[in-house]
């Protein structure tokens, strides 16, 4: 998967001692990151594309046609949430853009470096994604 991408090319940040949170170079770190990671999507997406029109053959097995019908909409569905993930990604640099990045939607605290390096699209810091966790499973009951 593309996360996977980014830890073999990426080294964690290790902030010095003192450093200020979300200074330029861990902004410019983080940029990087997403940057990165969206290229590697658009490629993948691309890829896709050209892989399902080279691919594109008519079978009169009924159950060949399905198979290949299966395999395409599980195509299109990873490439629908690799769409909405480009989304976010665009988001997070806006955020940097800002100077919101690697703070808290809901709290305004900070969301945290590791938290980030895991995440790096992440909004709400670990305690309000947790809370907003538990909301949506009490609503699914």
């Amino acid at each position: 998967m593309a996360e996977d991408f980014l830890h073999k090319h990426f080294p964690p940040y290790t902030p010095k001692k003192g450093e200020e949170y979300m200074n330029g170079k861990q902004l410019a770190h983080f940029r990087e990151i997403l940057e990165a990671l969206k290229a590697e999507l658009l490629d993948d997406i691309e890829r896709t594309v050209h892989t399902m029109q080279d691919e594109a053959t008519v079978f009169a097995d009924p159950n060949d046609r399905a198979s290949q019908e299966s395999d395409i909409a599980l195509e299109l569905r990873n490439r629908d949430r690799e769409r909405k993930l480009i989304k976010k990604i665009d988001e997070s640099l806006g955020r940097i853009e800002n100077g919101e990045y690697g703070y808290c939607d809901s709290c305004g605290v900070e969301i945290g470096l590791k938290r980030l390096e895991a995440r790096p699209t992440a909004t709400l810091c670990i305690d309000c994604k947790e809370l907003e966790e538990r909301r949506e499973k009490q609503m699914a009951k």
